[in-house]
């Protein structure tokens, strides 16, 4: 069995800043649990543009608001509280930070190894070692 506290992740390794996002990654690949689990921040007003090329994700907003904008349909939705997205077909999006910063539930299919930032494309780079 794995407790895992955000509060004992904070300032840690596990914790992997970037450009308009915060991560902390409670479960990593070499936690053998098959995923990755994390939780975001996303700052009010932020814009990443994201394309997850290598890896499947769901993510359940629990605090805040924003957008996400699906850049093969044009469509755009809205996110807060209570709402779950899944990009179930490694799709390229625009997540935008609404007026409150968002705090977001996420799970990575296949497990990020959890230094990953994102790359020119918004993606992060497969890892294809053993755990």
């Amino acid at each position: 069995m794995k407790i895992v506290r955000v509060e004992d992740i904070i300032g840690t390794d596990r914790e992997v800043t970037g450009p308009g996002w915060t991560s902390r990654r409670m479960l990593l690949k070499k936690d053998g649990m098959g995923f990755s689990f994390h939780e975001t921040i996303i700052p009010a007003g932020a814009e990443l543009n994201l394309w997850y090329k290598n890896h499947l994700e769901a993510v359940y907003c629990v605090a805040g608001n924003g957008t996400i904008h699906d850049k093969k349909t044009g469509e755009t939705h809205e996110i807060s509280d209570g709402t779950l997205y899944a990009l179930d077909k490694n799709d390229p999006h625009t997540l935008r930070g609404g007026t409150e910063d968002m705090r977001l539930i996420c799970a990575f299919n296949p497990p990020v190894t959890g230094r990953e930032v994102h790359d020119e494309d918004g993606a992060y780079t497969l890892d294809t070692s053993d755990i």
